[in-house]
């Protein structure tokens, strides 16, 4: 009744042969190394330096005096609207909005001490978009099919109120690059 295809023979060859040079032990510990790998590599930080030539952006000045301008060295890669300017500052939310669970990574350079720091970009939710001091730096961006590399999601998704919505971004250093 079931008629055999050359497909088949050869799907059940290359089985076969994989079954009796691998144990059962082997190929679950690979797989499982495989899909923790694959958990973990999203977690890891996202360096933006090298897409801003690309970009025609490598002429970037960053300045270390005002920090409501989007010159400001920890704004390189941040895509939204300053919190400082809406009654928050550059690590705390304004009050009334709550700070989204998930955040995006960039590597940005300090003119002032000559070192690169990796900046944890977080929106802060719950109000209308501010409107104010908006900065639209795309250094190193990419499609948004390249999530890491792409500043245009609203990170507000997993927020304690599902009707959250983006207000403003702030940027807190979370280290020095290496």
């Amino acid at each position: 009744m079931f008629r055999r295809t050359l497909f088949d023979q050869l799907f059940e060859a290359f089985t076969r042969r994989i079954a009796s040079r691998s144990s059962r032990r082997s190929f679950i510990g690979r797989v499982g190394a495989a899909s923790i790998g694959a958990g973990i590599l999203p977690l890891l930080p996202v360096d933006r330096r090298g897409g801003a030539k690309a970009a025609g952006l490598e002429g970037w000045k960053p300045q270390a005096r005002d920090p409501m301008s989007c010159d400001y060295w920890r704004h390189c890669s941040l895509d939204g609207y300053l919190c400082l300017c809406a009654g928050g500052g550059l690590t705390s939310c304004p009050p009334g909005t709550a700070i989204s669970p998930s955040s995006w990574v960039a590597s940005c350079h300090n003119p002032e001490d000559g070192q690169s720091y990796l900046i944890a970009y977080r929106d802060c939710c719950g109000k209308n978009i501010a409107r104010r001091c908006g900065c639209f730096n795309t250094v190193g961006e990419l499609p948004i099919y390249r999530p890491e590399f792409s500043n245009d999601i609203i990170w507000c998704f997993g927020a304690e109120d599902e009707a959250m919505t983006y207000h403003c971004t702030i940027s807190p250093v979370i280290g020095r690059a290496a």
